[in-house]
């Protein structure tokens, strides 16, 4: 299987699929590479090279003790980037995965970017302070940080069965087979690397790396995402980086890069070509 070392000689999995223009897709919490299968898939049929890696201390990447937060995966990322040597990078990333983005635009720049697109993803910046009244109270992480404690695999499966894909809403159906594919690819990561990712998503300020942004942007968002909530994520973001291009999908959950497939290929082919 591909790998790329990191500084500290973690081991980054990859999968490079296509030819063509690169585009670098990074998954959300607590998920992996395979989880942008259908996007991935999609993108290397229509003329691109779709990059997808597991981060550190997911899937079938190294999972180290230390460097579980933004800094280190967003150098991890740019090792990949550097390594491939991608050039006219459309850089993508879901959830968690906007913030490894966004914290890879902040620390290295965009000399190898072309665009960016955040998916339901996490920045500006999610936790409730003082400077950020509008954020998700700390008690909402400190309760996923409990479940990961008490039974990680419970955790997971009510994630996947509840807000995740909104499978809790009236009319709502996730297949069985994407709720399971959730909970398998939480359990590969790593306990202590997923449970002190949920810091690093939750309590990293990204609102300077956004203002470092200086490329084309595309943000896509559900507004009735109930992981990170449209007026905290996307709302917030594109009204952040300069010049944003912001779709909202109605009534979409979190999860919208298996419940909303085919309109998020679209829209990223469109923004892609444009």
């Amino acid at each position: 299987m591909p790998y790329v070392t990191a500084a500290d000689g973690a081991q980054i999995y990859y999968k490079d699929w296509g030819q063509g223009r690169p585009v670098v897709l990074s998954h959300g919490w607590p998920l992996n590479s395979d989880s942008w299968e259908a996007q991935q898939l999609f993108l290397a049929t229509h003329g691109f090279r779709a990059v997808a890696h597991d981060r550190r201390g997911h899937g079938r990447s190294t999972q180290t003790w230390h460097g579980n937060e933004m800094n280190t995966y967003a150098d991890d990322l740019a090792t990949l980037i550097d390594t491939l040597d991608l050039r006219d990078v459309t850089l993508v990333g879901f959830s968690t995965g906007g913030g490894e983005v966004a914290r890879y635009i902040g620390r290295h720049g965009t000399g190898r970017i072309a665009q960016l697109v955040l998916v339901s993803a996490v920045p500006p910046f999610m936790l409730r302070t003082d400077d950020n009244p509008g954020g998700v109270p700390v008690e909402v992480f400190d309760a996923i940080r409990a479940g990961s404690l008490a039974d990680r695999s419970q955790l997971y499966r009510d994630l996947a069965d509840g807000p995740f894909f909104g499978d809790n809403r009236p009319g709502a159906h996730v297949s069985q087979g994407v709720r399971d594919a959730f909970w398998l690819q939480g359990l590969q990561a790593g306990h202590r690397n997923a449970y002190e990712s949920v810091a690093a998503f939750s309590a990293t300020d990204f609102r300077t790396d956004l203002d470092a942004v200086d490329v084309p942007a595309l943000v896509i968002h559900g507004d009735d995402d109930q992981v990170v909530p449209f007026e905290v994520g996307g709302k917030a973001s594109a009204a952040r980086i300069k010049n944003a291009t912001l779709k909202v999908y109605p009534g979409a959950p979190h999860g919208i890069t298996d419940t909303h497939r085919d309109q998020l290929g679209a829209d990223l082919l469109e923004f892609l070509n444009s």
